[in-house]
């Protein structure tokens, strides 16, 4: 048989993608009936509750009724605008891959602006309930917040980049946009899959598991859609790398460090916090071999663009860890949250803020070079004007 090509594993992705969209679209628009209405259709929970056991469910959510009653039409918004934007997703995809420009562009308005309407949905619904009421925990309140404001501001540096007319930064922005958007299907898979390897667990702990690396996992895939959709071997302009060897190997000292302060701190919160390090650890280790790879295969090759990509993401990836320290000493000291909670929290949120700033640093990096050609350049003299001799 005859090994895949790279457009082989691409359609297949997009194919994957598609159909986890399209699957959870309708579960999406009507999670919220029976919340509106009780014994409405609620075709989510019935099927979570065939796959794992009705109890589960139950008791997950019944304590969801009076946080969610408070802040029900915003809710509603957020849920309903979430499951139409599981279909334009995929939509967008198509049409940029077909080249269809102004059904692209047409579309894009479209999910932008559903974008900002869903996010304004769940911003209401988080400033309503306190941290505590939120489902899981105060950990779980502060990863949907930064979810929240990383897909605001990553359509918000989509959309300045497509009236610049950069489209490869238009490109990256909305992938990672989508990328937060995923967290939804993908946590409700992982409500539903996690229990087989953690059986007898509530979905408040299976929960838990599956925050410490949904942000690993789809920024993650956000930057293995943008190399895909990137054939460049370099750029022009690109000059010296913005990642060179005493910048990573820095990076790598002080993520090992925080690595081993991480392991030891959740180590230390017995079996519950050594099944949020399992959690952690197996996502990030194989996005870190990915990224190690591509930059190390990319380098032999003569690929300097695609190298120099890869390892300001590796770098970011390598600082999660120290991201995450500081961000538990401030959750513990500044929010007064627990230790096991502001550890949950604060690891959670690492990978996803700093794929963040490598995407944001990817983006300056080009927008540099092409400041660096544009000055390459000469500017052409004015035409000399013409004389009359005097008379």
């Amino acid at each position: 048989m005859r090994p895949w090509t790279s457009s082989g594993w691409r359609r297949a992705a997009a194919v994957a993608v598609t159909a986890v969209c399209l699957w959870y679209a309708p579960f999406a628009m009507t999670e919220l009936w029976s919340y509106a209405r009780p014994g409405a259709p609620a075709p989510g929970e019935w099927l979570l509750g065939r796959v794992v056991s009705p109890r589960y469910v139950a008791d997950a959510l019944v304590t969801r009724v009076a946080p969610y009653r408070h802040s029900l039409v915003p809710m509603i918004v957020h849920s309903v605008l979430g499951g139409l934007l599981m279909l334009l997703g995929p939509a967008q995809l198509l049409t940029a891959a077909r080249r269809r420009v102004r059904l692209h562009r047409a579309l894009g308005v479209v999910f932008a602006v559903t974008v900002y309407a869903s996010m304004a949905g769940a911003g209401l619904y988080l400033a309503r309930t306190a941290p505590r009421d939120a489902f899981s925990g105060a950990a779980f309140w502060i990863v949907l917040a930064t979810i929240l404001a990383g897909t605001v501001l990553s359509v918000t540096f989509g959309i300045l980049a497509a009236v610049g007319g950069f489209a490869d930064l238009h490109q990256r922005w909305m992938l990672l946009c989508y990328g937060y958007l995923l967290t939804a299907p993908l946590l409700r898979i992982e409500w539903g899959a996690l229990p087989a390897v953690l059986p007898g667990l509530p979905m408040t702990e299976v929960n838990r598991v599956a925050i410490m690396h949904l942000g690993s996992l789809v920024v993650f895939g956000a930057l293995l859609a943008s190399r895909a959709r990137d054939p460049r071997d370099t750029v022009e302009g690109l000059g010296r790398s913005w990642a060179p060897p005493p910048v990573t190997a820095a990076a790598h000292l002080a993520g090992a460090a925080a690595l081993v302060w991480i392991a030891r701190s959740l180590s230390g919160h017995g079996a519950a916090g050594r099944r949020l390090l399992v959690g952690y650890l197996l996502p990030y280790a194989v996005a870190y071999a990915v990224m190690a790879l591509g930059a190390h295969r990319a380098g032999r090759a003569g690929r300097l663009w695609a190298r120099e990509e890869w390892r300001i993401h590796l770098i970011g990836l390598c600082l999660a860890p120290v991201l995450s320290a500081g961000a538990v000493m401030l959750f513990q000291h500044s929010l007064g949250l627990g230790r096991f909670t502001a550890l949950t929290a604060g690891v959670a949120i690492g990978c996803g803020m700093t794929a963040f700033g490598a995407t944001a640093v990817v983006s300056l990096r080009l927008m540099y070079a092409r400041e660096v050609l544009r000055r390459a350049v000469p500017t052409p003299l004015p035409a000399a004007r013409a004389t009359t001799p005097a008379s």
